[in-house]
């Protein structure tokens, strides 16, 4: 079994075509600065390592961090008892948190996941299956079978361009027949509004 943890997993799918939230993996402080710097305040910073799997339960990602902000931000983080690969700086997106998924079932192979992302996935439940490969409609139908898809559609004026998730559970289910061997894959969040969709987290796991 390879497990590939979020920076090396989100390399691996920007190698495949799937679109990535600007970031750079800081080894200092001072390494994290000059990345909030080049990607444009405000960032997220969140802790890189093989040792977390949810970074929401070691208070591990600090979100909306401005150039005042970072210090302490950065120093709380440093501070988490476990061995770390650096720190993640990453431009920070305003939009809706999607969850997009790959298992490995013993008896009917690769399912696709998609639902609403975050940290209240587990809470909340609200996901859509099915057996890949799957084609376009096949998608559509996905989301709109989501209870928290009037959410996705348009709330108070908040849009999310649909169509950019749809491409992305499409490019999902391909990946799946190209590497049979990925038993598990985790994207959360892909944080989808009006413009864009872009992949902010992700965990993927080979036989």
């Amino acid at each position: 079994m390879k497990i590939l943890t979020e920076f090396n997993a989100e390399n691996f799918l920007e190698a495949e075509g799937f679109p990535i939230v600007p970031r750079i993996l800081a080894k200092s402080k001072h390494e994290a600065y000059l990345a909030g710097k080049k990607l444009g305040f405000p960032v997220v910073l969140k802790v890189s390592s093989e040792e977390l799997l949810h970074k929401s339960e070691k208070n591990a990602v600090k979100l909306n961090i401005d150039q005042f902000k970072f210090d302490k931000a950065y120093d709380e983080l440093d501070k988490i008892p476990i061995k770390k690969q650096g720190i993640v700086v990453q431009k920070f997106l305003n939009g809706k948190y999607i969850l997009l998924g790959l298992k490995k079932d013993p008896t009917f192979g690769h399912v696709i996941v998609v639902g609403l992302g975050g940290i209240y996935t587990e809470i909340i439940k609200d996901v859509s299956m099915r057996i890949t490969p799957i084609k376009r409609q096949d998608a559509i139908d996905m989301l709109k079978e989501l209870k928290s898809y009037k959410i996705l559609e348009g709330f108070r004026g908040e849009k999310v361009n649909i169509n950019l998730i749809v491409e992305e559970l499409l490019k999902l289910s391909k990946l799946s027949e190209k590497y049979p061997n990925i038993t598990e894959l985790d994207i959360n969040p892909l944080i989808a509004n009006e413009h864009s969709a872009r992949i902010v987290d992700a965990r993927i796991v080979f036989e």
